[in-house]
């Protein structure tokens, strides 16, 4: 059964393809990685990454990992304060939220229609594409911890 490429692992070939990279075991189960788990830190894609190509490399997913944020398909963050992360979520200027106890991470979406984010009070004459806003506070649950 072939799926298309929004998320099943079937289409992550044409994915890689698509954005001029060469399909490989280990791109594809970096890129697989990264899309079933939104915000997650190298180690964690690593760990990920093993599960389909147990021999996969330290070096290997972070040369992956540089590629596929060269390319466009994964977008590295690095909010304040942490490592850096990864997502698949590209192209939509988006912000996140952190909790500043547990460290969960969630995407923001930008305002609808007209991003007024990408309006800079002064733009030093950049073209500016892309704004990054880190909202900080406390998750539901460290919330709710914090007031018991």
């Amino acid at each position: 059964m072939t799926t298309t490429s929004a998320g099943h692992p079937e289409g992550l070939p044409q994915l890689l393809r698509e954005a001029g990279l060469r399909v490989t075991q280990p791109r594809v189960a970096v890129l697989g990685a990264v899309r079933a788990h939104p915000h997650a830190d190298t180690d964690s894609l690593i760990a990920a990454a093993r599960r389909d190509v147990p021999e996969v490399s330290h070096q290997a997913v972070y040369d992956v990992l540089g590629a596929l944020t060269r390319s466009g398909l994964v977008r590295r963050i690095q909010p304040p304060g942490s490592v850096a992360r990864y997502e698949a979520r590209v192209g939509d200027n988006h912000h996140h939220v952190v909790c500043r106890s547990c460290g969960t991470i969630a995407d923001v979406d930008c305002a609808v229609g007209h991003a007024p984010c990408l309006t800079a009070s002064d733009d030093h004459g950049f073209t500016i594409d892309e704004a990054e806003v880190v909202y900080r506070g406390l998750c539901p649950t460290c919330a709710a911890a914090a007031t018991a």
